[in-house]
């Protein structure tokens, strides 16, 4: 009799639930809404960044009147346009991560993947060479006698640091989702 009541009581018991993908979901709407917030500062920091100075000139005393503005460099203009783009791109997949966490079946996890990788290549050129112009007006080139400008437009220069460091932040976000929407692909590739 115990041989028979074994079986029927392994029948009786349901079946373990299936495993929960909801902290993935949500994972990816946080990072999603962070790269949001990272694109839309970083331009509003690089659009607001402008300063008027007097710069002598070489017949002293008289002083130039010069104004340091974002749009004056086509490397910045071409972050803004990148970051705006990433920004539109962002908002558009954090509305559709919100709504992937009221049906789970309905996302497109596969052309997400796409294009984060290809945003974050566009991200990440736009921040290089946002970086690499800051970098010449912090330092300077003595090589082409290029001199430093930071010296004088100071809060010009803060504003450029500062949303090139969002948007390094923006990249890292980046990165994060694509591991995290590699990392749920995988997971549903049979063993």
């Amino acid at each position: 009799m115990a041989s028979t009541e074994a079986p029927a009581s392994k029948a009786a018991a349901p079946p373990p639930p299936p495993p929960r993908r909801g902290g993935s979901a949500l994972g990816d709407l946080v990072l999603r809404f962070l790269l949001f917030a990272s694109c839309v500062v970083g331009v509003v920091v690089m659009v607001t960044s402008k300063q008027t100075e007097l710069i002598p000139i070489p017949i002293p005393p008289f002083l130039l009147s010069r104004s340091a503005k974002f749009n004056h460099s086509p490397a910045f203009i071409y972050y803004v346009a990148a970051l705006s783009v990433a920004g539109l791109y962002s908002l558009i997949t954090t509305l559709v991560s919100f709504f992937a966490l009221l049906k789970p079946n309905c996302y497109p996890k596969p052309v997400f993947v796409i294009f984060d990788v290809l945003f974050l290549g566009i991200l990440a050129s736009a921040t290089g060479a946002a970086g690499a112009v800051a970098y010449i007006g912090l330092k300077g080139n003595s090589n082409v006698q290029w001199r430093k400008v930071c010296d004088i437009y100071d809060g010009f220069c803060k504003h450029i640091g500062s949303s090139v460091a969002v948007s390094l932040f923006g990249s890292i976000v980046l990165s994060l989702l694509i591991i995290l929407s590699v990392r749920a692909l995988a997971k549903r590739i049979p063993k």
